[in-house]
């Protein structure tokens, strides 16, 4: 009687494909590693430059082109006209991607029937989530700062990142759109509401996590743009802070490159208290965004 072993035929392809899928899983891991190791190595650097940099006076004072006076027993200077601009900035686009971004998802998803236009429409609104950003802000010099007048005013720099964001939170308005399933729509439709109650009540609430999430990684990548507002005329060193839609403005990605840019050393350490300002307004703007999100999540 043979006493061959039936199932032996694949263990060594078996433990072949055991080992790539060991090696693959070590490589992602390396991967994760170098990014992880590389972002707390940046961080920890910026930290160390601006270590003694971020003063009080930096947060409430103008800007000056003489280093000692960053220091701290200088006159008093700093970066909060930048500051001021910049959530003024990124206020006024978030209130224009909200409404344009998600009533155009809500509309291509919810409204318009399926065709070659619309199809045709979504290519190229996902297209245009990959232009470089230096492109809108050309298209934001012709448009808004020559074509309508509008100058280099703080409106005209809200409505060219508006243009940067809007592709993006159309796209991930519309996957949230979709994870909403379609059961809940028609149960809805059951009991004798229109679309636009189906819409308001139904789809809305439970696609708003989704819906703010690529709102705020939208945003999050705006307020860090420095080619779009440079096109369209942003103050590298602005004294006073913006008062009106169409005052002049500066914000904090000009500032900080105008810093680094300058030959005396001493302002690469002012550069870097910038960058943690920049970085601390960021997490907190998120953080607000998310805290907004989970409240308003129908699944908490």
């Amino acid at each position: 009687m043979s006493t061959t072993n039936p199932f032996a035929e694949g263990t060594d392809d078996i433990e072949r494909k055991r080992q790539i899928g060991r090696v693959f899983v070590g490589i992602c891991f390396a991967s994760t590693l170098v990014g992880i190791v590389a972002l707390v190595a940046l961080l920890a650097d910026v930290i160390y430059e601006s270590w003694g940099w971020v003063t009080w006076e930096f947060l409430t004072y103008p800007p000056s082109q003489v280093v000692e006076n960053f220091m701290a027993d200088g006159r008093g200077a700093g970066i909060y006209p930048a500051i001021i601009g910049s959530i003024f900035l990124i206020a006024l686009t978030a209130v224009f991607t909200i409404f344009l971004g998600v009533g155009a998802a809500v509309y291509l998803e919810e409204y318009a029937a399926d065709s070659q236009l619309k199809s045709f429409i979504e290519a190229n609104i996902a297209n245009l989530a990959g232009v470089p950003s230096i492109v809108y802000g050309l298209l934001g010099l012709a448009i808004f700062v020559r074509g309508m007048q509008l100058g280099s005013s703080l409106i005209a720099g809200a409505l060219t990142l508006t243009l940067l964001i809007l592709p993006i939170v159309i796209v991930s308005t519309q996957e949230s759109l979709r994870s909403v399933p379609d059961s809940q729509r028609q149960a809805a439709y059951g009991v004798g509401a229109t679309q636009w109650q189906v819409i308001r009540d139904v789809v809305l609430p439970r696609a708003l996590p989704g819906i703010m999430t690529g709102t705020i990684l939208s945003l999050s990548r705006a307020i860090g743009e420095t080619a779009p507002i440079l096109m369209v005329g942003a103050a590298t060193s602005l004294f006073v802070s913006p008062d009106s839609l169409t005052a002049p403005f500066s914000a904090m990605p000009m500032m900080i490159f105008e810093w680094a840019t300058l030959p005396e050393p001493e302002f690469q350490h002012v550069a870097a208290a910038g960058i943690v300002v920049l970085l601390t307004i960021l997490l907190l703007m998120n953080a607000v965004a998310i805290l907004i999100r989970n409240k308003y999540d129908p699944r908490s």
